[in-house]
């Protein structure tokens, strides 16, 4: 898929420090998984003197959602989530408050993802990948040389499946099929630390690199 290049600024927000990402090409701006922190998040968009186009959700755990009221109430843009995280998206607030996290609840998402889809924002696009095992409707969002993969996979590790709707044997086919197909020097912008790149993760990712012991 063709894309322009992607400037990606990182924001690590709120107390589960989640990665928030702010996707620009040209005067375009997206904001992907604003998870907490609305106001730092748009004091970096006005350094930017930016209006996102769209808020787009790789899943609706409530450390990737607990910005989003914040957000789509100053700028009015559309909120992007798959339909299977619906159920978690509408429990952001309750869920917040179980970790003693108070959380503004998101309003009703604009459009749902689909696999396959292309997102058309200006100069940015991305590819939908549907990506569950971490949660029921986790994504992968592919731009170009780019990917924002969630808590899918990290630097060295993988996500966790023991949250409802998890599935460990669903999130490695997950990432084996949807991840590891990308090219090897696609860069992986993870939901939690640092970002890696496929060929990184196929090398010496112990959980599903080539050294694997996983029996596939």
């Amino acid at each position: 898929m063709s894309s322009a290049s992607l400037e990606v600024r990182t924001i690590p927000v709120g107390p589960f420090q989640a990665n928030c990402f702010l996707a620009r090409s040209a005067e375009d701006v997206v904001v992907v998984d604003p998870g907490a922190e609305p106001d730092r998040i748009i004091s970096m968009l006005e350094v930017w003197e930016a209006a996102p186009h769209a808020i787009v959700l790789t899943h609706a755990h409530v450390d990737h959602v607990g910005g989003v009221a914040g957000l789509a109430g100053r700028y009015g843009c559309p909120v992007y989530l798959h339909p299977d995280d619906l159920p978690l998206y509408e429990r952001a607030a309750e869920h917040g408050a179980m970790f003693g996290v108070r959380i503004e609840s998101p309003p009703p998402p604009d459009h749902g993802l689909e696999h396959g889809q292309v997102l058309r924002f200006g100069t940015i696009e991305f590819e939908v990948r549907h990506a569950p095992g971490h949660s029921p409707g986790g994504v992968v969002l592919v731009s170009g040389s780019e990917a924002f993969v969630g808590d899918c996979v990290f630097a060295g590790s993988i996500g966790r499946t023991d949250l409802p709707g998890g599935d460990t044997a669903t999130l490695l086919r997950s990432i084996r099929e949807q991840i590891l197909t990308l090219p090897p020097a696609t860069t992986l912008y993870s939901g939690h630390g640092p970002a890696t790149s496929v060929e990184t993760e196929a090398e010496t990712n112990p959980f599903v690199g080539r050294n694997a012991a996983m029996g596939w």
